[in-house]
């Protein structure tokens, strides 16, 4: 796909190390809750290119993506300090595992998977179906988005350790099509407890995010 310039709209801290950047949307900009695009930037004179997930439900005029920092890092910082007119280039959307209008949804995320699962849920929401949302992190991101999906009637679970609990309450409120965001180990966990609650694991859209 095609490499696009876009300009930044804002930068807000979404939690601790956290960060959404909203950019304009490029011309013919089709991409699903749930996919991702490639980031290219050039920092002290090197390019570098980073995978980040969308974390809007809608993506028309502006798209959103949200950025975890390493304070030690190369490109998290860079991005952080990003400024509205600012311009990054991008490539994309890529992903087959995203939102397609299911009307009931259950989405079990660890750490950055809270990106793609704030915009799907947000998404369900809007077209009036049924969501959960299972999130386990250390220090939870987009803890108002996620209020808000609660308030609209969904059902949202904000966790630290052990997935079960709330991934059985979370299957037996919702169910539906499953998906899975995280890193590797957490996948596991992940497939464990729904596996455990009963849901169709074999169905379920998975990103293993390294």
């Amino acid at each position: 796909m095609s490499e696009k310039t876009v300009t930044v709209r804002s930068v807000e801290s979404v939690g601790p190390d956290t960060v959404a950047i909203t950019l304009e949307s490029p011309d013919s900009f089709d991409a699903k809750p749930g996919q991702f695009v490639q980031l290219l930037l050039d920092v002290d004179g090197e390019e570098h290119a980073r995978h980040y997930t969308i974390s809007s439900a809608r993506v028309e005029e502006t798209f959103e993506i949200t950025v975890g920092i390493d304070p030690e890092g190369t490109v998290g910082p860079t991005l952080a300090e990003l400024e509205r007119g600012d311009e990054v280039r991008v490539k994309g959307p890529f992903g087959r595992n995203h939102y397609e209008g299911e009307e009931s949804v259950t989405l079990v995320v660890g750490g950055p998977g809270v990106g793609p699962a704030v915009g799907i849920a947000e998404r369900v929401i809007q077209e009036g179906g049924d969501v959960a949302v299972v999130y386990r992190d250390d220090a939870h991101a987009h803890v108002d988005r996620l209020g808000a999906v609660a308030d609209a009637g969904g059902s949202v679970f904000l966790v630290g350790g052990d997935l079960d609990p709330a991934v059985d309450a979370a299957v037996e409120a919702v169910g539906g099509q499953v998906f899975v965001y995280g890193f590797a180990e957490f996948l596991e966990d992940a497939l464990d407890a729904l596996d455990e609650a009963g849901a169709d694991t074999d169905a379920a859209k998975i990103e293993n995010f390294g």
